[in-house]
């Protein structure tokens, strides 16, 4: 499970930070590509070319241009019995007839873990540093450190026509563990696309510079770009609307094992969803992920408030439990607010 990966890679990292050196880090930025939004999450994320709200932001630049008054949207999601948490906060708002800003923010956290180093005891109670003297720990002398990743996205989006339109990502890194820290900087750039009606493809190239973060131990890290295409199609039928979607991940940090399918150092993974809407006021969904986690979910659409929902199936060996997600958006949605028009 990617939950898994991104725990041991956080867990981990606290012996790989010591060395002083410049690497690839095959999984330094798996914890940005965890997506955000219930009714992305539910459709397995499968999300690039049906993204059109402020989660564009995170999805697909590109899809921010297609806003029509300002949106505010919320998640919080708890993993391995709330010992994991991740949350998302995003605004996005429409400029002038053909342009949207947006702001973002992603923190995936494991808070107040202990710090054994500086507490063990030996069996005459005295202070000892060496592991090997442990008789005990004494509790007085336990400290406490969070294990930390920020993103901080800032979104700039262009109508270029009806049928078209991009958009670009400043992202902002931090990481924290402990007393070592990293900091970095990167790109996205997206586009959208409509060639006939009802279809809609989308592309967003992730860290598309290869992102940089620098620790303050003087290790260094490299997030290679991510590639992400996907389309939709919409259908409409029993008084709704279906949308079938599809997205491929690739990747080009040699996951040989960890991935759908690979050719030598490219990866390719797979992530498929159905939604249901019903006169825009219920929606059901499903989808299977990259991770091969079925997710299911619903939304409900209520005036200027959508409220989502999703369920990720996960297997107990590797979690306690399966996955709930809820998100919120608020949309803004008064004349006074409303994008101009040309």
């Amino acid at each position: 499970m990617r939950a898994v990966r991104m725990l041991v890679v956080v867990l981990s990292m606290a012996g790989a930070v010591a060395a002083a050196q410049t690497s690839v880090g095959k999984y330094a930025g798996e914890f940005i590509s965890l997506g955000v939004g219930g009714r992305a999450l539910a459709l397995g994320g499968a999300y690039v070319a049906l993204a059109n709200d402020v989660t564009a932001g995170y999805w697909n630049p590109a899809g921010l241009a297609h806003i029509s008054y300002p949106q505010i949207a919320l998640m919080h999601d708890e993993q391995f019995g709330s010992l994991v948490n991740h949350d998302y906060g995003a605004v996005a708002i429409p400029v002038g007839s053909r342009t949207s800003i947006g702001l973002s923010l992603i923190r995936l956290g494991v808070d107040d873990i202990p710090d054994t180093r500086n507490a063990g005891v030996d069996i005459n109670g005295n202070v000892t540093y060496d592991p090997a003297q442990f008789s005990r720990v004494d509790p007085d002398r336990v400290t406490y450190f969070n294990a930390a990743d920020y993103a901080l996205y800032f979104t700039y989006a262009q109508r270029y026509s009806d049928d078209f339109t991009y958009g670009a990502n400043v992202k902002l890194i931090r990481r924290d563990l402990g007393d070592a820290t990293a900091t970095g900087i990167g790109f996205d750039v997206g586009v959208w696309y409509t060639p006939m009606e009802n279809l809609v493809l989308g592309a967003n190239v992730q860290d598309i510079t290869t992102t940089f973060l620098a620790w303050s131990t003087g290790r260094n890290e490299l997030i290679s770009p991510t590639m992400k295409v996907g389309s939709a199609y919409f259908i409409d039928l029993f008084g709704g609307r279906f949308a079938p979607a599809v997205d491929v991940d690739v990747r080009f940090e040699n996951r040989r094992y960890a991935s759908t399918m690979n050719f030598g150092p490219v990866s390719f993974d797979l992530h498929g969803g159905l939604e249901f809407q019903f006169k825009e006021l219920i929606a059901l969904r499903a989808g299977y992920s990259d991770v091969k986690q079925l997710t299911m979910g619903a939304g409900v659409h209520l005036p200027k408030l959508h409220i989502d929902y999703s369920f990720a199936k996960l297997d107990a060996i590797d979690q306690p439990g399966n996955t709930h997600r809820i998100s919120v958006m608020f949309t803004l949605e008064t004349e006074e607010f409303r994008r101009v028009t040309e």
